[in-house]
């Protein structure tokens, strides 16, 4: 593995960096990043009412079931979404596509707040709501892939993970407000009045929300490095050809890697929920403060992996990711299964230690593999093709696993699978902690690495 030089005196970027830009920035990417994560996680924490809601009663798990079909069929327009703002972003620049995909998000989480139900308008209502679910999915596509890459395109060389942690940080904390507000209103409202009315308040939140990221948004200017780009009249004009065309071996080895960083962060912030309501038999209460608590340990975990990723490279955090989650998800699902408050946390907690070291890692990596001209592009394709396949489908994979094995410990097994894939991808990557993401294309003309071989 290579060792990392940390000395700030190299950093030749830093003296550049403004940090008072570099913290509106963050703060403009991060609330339309977690505009984007609040309604999947709202969606997730009110799973089974939603399933009550908008299908056809009798068979409780068919509609749980059909809840998580609808939030897996969403995930398919992720690519689809991650391309068009990804090309449009390499070639009219980050910051408009960002003012766009936040007030497209805003405004499909608010819709899902006020559908009619499957009581009053029959199979309309689960098919509003897919196609809610579809827009959502289209235009959150192009939101992280784009966030990521303006915040690491402002921040220092050698502190892109540290600075880049904060998108994740967003994203748990979008969780943690979810299970808060949910747990909020699940407290103040009676049974009848939450699955009356009281479930379409979090979905209804995203509205103000959404305005605040389009107004911070539009303040900012566009980022150094597509400016530079921008200027010396190199703006691709098909991003999208030339992204596979030089960089095909790249996207398949990051695309690995990002396979189990989507499904230990659904299985952790989504799926986990419903396993301690269905195999723990825990109540709703219990559940959300169980996932409310490790949340809130993931978002302050955030920062401390992104100085270790800087510290030592993104290969060993790689390594160190992989590691964590083969061994700690069993006892993870052992104790969220137990239906006891306590037991449910310290299980959470563990899940949340492997999917925070993904998450950061993989936040910095989708900007540092790719070149300026492709990054919005090829980030966004990586990302979203690997959520897609793995994120989106976890906890109808998860939930399908137990109900044909038996077993309850089976997802547990199904993400120790995923994660060696995921290091076969991540470890084939050349280390990048040292690149400067205004660097010249030659830096990035080299292939994967064999898998395991110590870079230097």
């Amino acid at each position: 593995m290579a060792t990392v030089n940390n000395n700030n005196a190299t950093d030749s970027v830093s003296t550049d960096v403004n940090l008072s830009t570099l913290r509106k920035v963050i703060a403009a990417s991060a609330i339309g990043n977690f505009v984007e994560w609040f309604d999947f996680a709202v969606y997730g924490f009110l799973a089974v009412i939603i399933s009550q809601h908008f299908f056809p009663p009798g068979d409780d798990s068919l509609a749980l079931l059909q809840t998580f079909a609808v939030f897996a069929v969403s995930f398919a327009l992720r690519p689809l979404g991650g391309i068009f703002f990804g090309m449009l972003g390499d070639r009219i620049g980050r910051k408009r596509i960002l003012a766009v995909t936040v007030l497209l998000m805003a405004g499909a989480t608010t819709l899902i707040g006020v559908l009619p139900t499957y009581a009053s308008a029959g199979l309309f209502a689960p098919l509003a709501l897919a196609l809610a679910r579809c827009i959502q999915g289209f235009s959150a596509g192009g939101e992280y892939a784009g966030a990521c890459a303006f915040v690491m395109e402002h921040a220092p060389t050698h502190r892109k993970a540290r600075y880049g942690s904060f998108v994740p940080v967003s994203t748990f904390m979008a969780f943690a407000t979810a299970a808060a507000l949910t747990f909020v209103i699940s407290t103040i409202l009676s049974e009848e009045a939450l699955n009356a009315w009281g479930w379409r308040i979090p979905f209804l939140v995203a509205a103000p929300l959404g305005l605040i990221g389009l107004y911070m948004r539009l303040r900012l200017d566009e980022s150094p490095a597509f400016q530079a780009l921008k200027a010396q009249h190199a703006v691709p004009q098909a991003p999208l050809k030339e992204t596979v065309r030089a960089h095909g071996a790249t996207i398949v080895s990051l695309s690995a890697f990002i396979s189990v960083t989507a499904l230990s962060f659904y299985m952790f912030t989504t799926y986990f929920t419903t396993y301690m309501q269905v195999v723990g038999h825990a109540s709703r209460t219990t559940a959300l403060l169980a996932s409310l608590g490790a949340l809130i340990f993931a978002a302050a975990l955030c920062p401390f992996v992104g100085r270790y990723a800087d510290r030592v490279g993104r290969r060993k955090t790689i390594l160190t990711a992989g590691t964590c989650l083969i061994v700690a998800v069993f006892p993870a699902y052992t104790l969220a299964g137990s239906g006891e408050w306590w037991a449910s946390l310290i299980g959470a907690m563990l899940m949340a230690v492997g999917a925070v070291i993904c998450g950061v890692v993989t936040a910095v990596l989708l900007s540092e593999q790719f070149p300026t001209r492709v990054r919005y592009t090829a980030s966004a394709l990586c990302y979203n093709v690997s959520y897609t396949i793995f994120g989106g489908t976890a906890p109808l994979v998860a939930t399908w696993l137990i109900e044909r094995t038996g077993n309850n410990l089976s997802p547990a097994i199904y993400l120790i699978a995923i994660t060696l894939l995921a290091m076969w991808g991540g470890l084939r990557l050349p280390e990048s902690s040292h690149r400067a993401l205004d660097a010249d294309e030659s830096e990035w003309r080299h292939p994967p690495e064999p898998f395991m071989r110590p870079t230097t």
